[in-house]
């Protein structure tokens, strides 16, 4: 009765596993704030894009870590820097089978770990940080990416990077836009996974956790600039903007279960406080609920593959494996 009436039905196609790939390291590297986590080499990276696609995930998105860094994220814009490389390895591995996505921002590119390029007196330079952005979007095109995702929270970035993107002739690669991204105190596990130089916060240019209208604002100000979807992160945390947000949206809205969220969920199931499995589901049901279309999930592979064993035990035809070799479950359970 319960599965008949749900209000929300969860499928792998809706989730984005992000993955971190990293310069100088010989084997996946595990990042100990996220439990089941790693960084990548680029083999490995390429064989957790096939895994993803193997559960019927969604989408991958990248982040690259550079052995080099400078003031204004140089390797970012290297056409042979390792996200660069990263994105060209995971679409010649998986083809279309996913959604290739990368981040777009300077911080894991950066000595000081900010977003943007520094001015004199060491706050942002918005508008120096958007010819950045456009260089970027420009080179991760080039290496073959499908969507970017420009997450500086940078004030007009979203048109720069569309300008940018079409004046170069990818006009079919699509932009994402972090609308909301709320300068939360549950980043702290991603610093470690991208091995961030930061010092002090990013509270002059994400935005106020005590602000939900503005979220309303930067959605107007990000679809008005040619976004393809919209994003609000955190996402646990943040269910009223996201069902706000996705009242007003005409395109795809996204959240990101970030860092902190995800390793609450591990450390207390680690402890065993609270029940992994049924805990996994329950906070990815929460999220669709409130309007989302696209959850992006540390653990997506976990995640699909729970979901398709469901569908196997409450007797309902599975969807089939991409090559068609049989049930996706039998493929995807594998990875837990």
């Amino acid at each position: 009765m319960r599965r008949l009436v749900a209000e929300t039905r969860l499928h792998p196609a809706e989730l984005i596993l992000p993955a971190f790939v990293s310069e100088g390291i010989s084997e996946p590297k595990p990042i100990a704030a996220m439990p089941g986590v790693v960084q990548h080499t680029r083999d490995s990276l390429r064989k957790a894009a096939v895994e993803a696609a193997e559960a019927g995930v969604g989408g991958i998105m990248l982040f690259g870590l550079p052995e080099v860094k400078d003031a204004v994220g140089s390797e970012g814009t290297n056409p042979d820097g390792i996200l660069q490389r990263a994105i060209s390895d995971v679409v010649a591995e998986v083809g279309d089978r996913l959604v290739v996505m990368s981040d777009l921002c300077l911080d894991e590119f950066t000595d000081h770990g900010h977003c943007g390029v520094l001015a004199e007196d060491g706050s942002v330079d918005n508008d120096a940080t958007l010819a950045r952005y456009a260089e970027m979007a420009v080179v991760q095109a080039e290496a073959g990416v499908h969507m970017v995702g420009p997450s500086g929270m940078m004030d007009g970035q979203i048109g720069v990077v569309r300008r940018a993107l079409d004046a170069a002739g990818y006009q079919d690669v699509s932009v994402l836009a972090y609308t909301a991204k709320y300068a939360s105190a549950l980043y702290g596990p991603f610093r470690e996974a991208v091995n961030s130089s930061l010092k002090g916060d990013r509270k002059s240019y994400q935005q106020d956790p005590a602000n939900a209208r503005e979220a309303l604002r930067e959605l107007e100000l990000d679809l008005a600039e040619g976004a393809d979807l919209v994003m609000v992160k955190p996402a646990m945390l943040y269910l009223d903007v996201l069902r706000q947000v996705a009242d007003a949206s005409p395109v795809p809205v996204a959240a990101y279960q970030i860092s902190g969220e995800y390793s609450m969920v591990e450390a207390a199931a680690a402890n065993g406080w609270i029940e992994r499995e049924r805990t996994i589901l329950e906070t990815r049901s929460l999220i669709p609920g409130a309007g989302v279309e696209i959850l992006y999930n540390y653990g997506a592979v976990v995640a699909a593959a729970l979901l398709l064993l469901l569908t196997y035990l409450h007797r309902i035809p599975p969807r089939r494996s991409p090559a068609g070799s049989g049930p996706a479950f039998l493929v995807a359970t594998s990875s837990p």
